[in-house]
């Protein structure tokens, strides 16, 4: 097997302080891949970015806010189209938090949002498109991750990040 060249990405799954519900982002019709379907803040790791500033950068851009960052959901891996090189992606995706949900501003990269609770999210989310069925899987893991969490470790690891570079 030869030796991985593959790009990095992040994802954000952003929960609303004030309400428990998740942001989930209709993808532009324009876009190259998985056009109009739901999703969360997904974007890849520029070169000598670390995952951490990709994924505040990428809500900045798609978003205009900042979120807290609470604690790492998981990793992915899959390919944006065929199952060729080129397409190979690998990433991370955080649990997020938002204490202003009403202060954003979506890019062109999404056409519409909405903030739903995980059961509306989960019912919204029933096409069978791989986009679809993994941002169901995110919600899912993310509301059994954030009911196991406890304080202590959220506020560790808020002030102190996940970056050990």
């Amino acid at each position: 097997m030869s030796i991985g060249r593959f790009y990095a990405g992040i994802a954000a799954v952003i929960r609303s302080l004030n309400t428990n519900q998740h942001l989930l982002l209709r993808r532009s019709e324009h876009k190259d891949y998985a056009p109009g379907a739901w999703e969360c803040v997904t974007g890849r790791v520029d070169q000598g970015e670390s995952f951490e500033d990709a994924l505040h950068r990428e809500v900045w851009e798609e978003l205009g806010v900042r979120v807290q960052v609470e604690y790492i959901l998981g990793t992915t891996h899959f390919h944006r189209g065929a199952p060729l090189p080129e397409n190979e992606l690998v990433g991370v995706i955080y649990l997020c938090t938002l204490s202003e949900p009403a202060s954003i501003q979506i890019s062109g990269e999404h056409s519409e949002y909405c903030w739903l609770s995980a059961q509306e999210a989960i019912a919204l989310l029933s096409a069978a498109d791989p986009t679809t069925q993994w941002a169901t899987r995110v919600i899912r893991r993310a509301e059994t991750i954030r009911a196991m969490l406890p304080g202590a470790l959220i506020i560790f690891q808020s002030e102190s990040g996940f970056e050990l570079g």
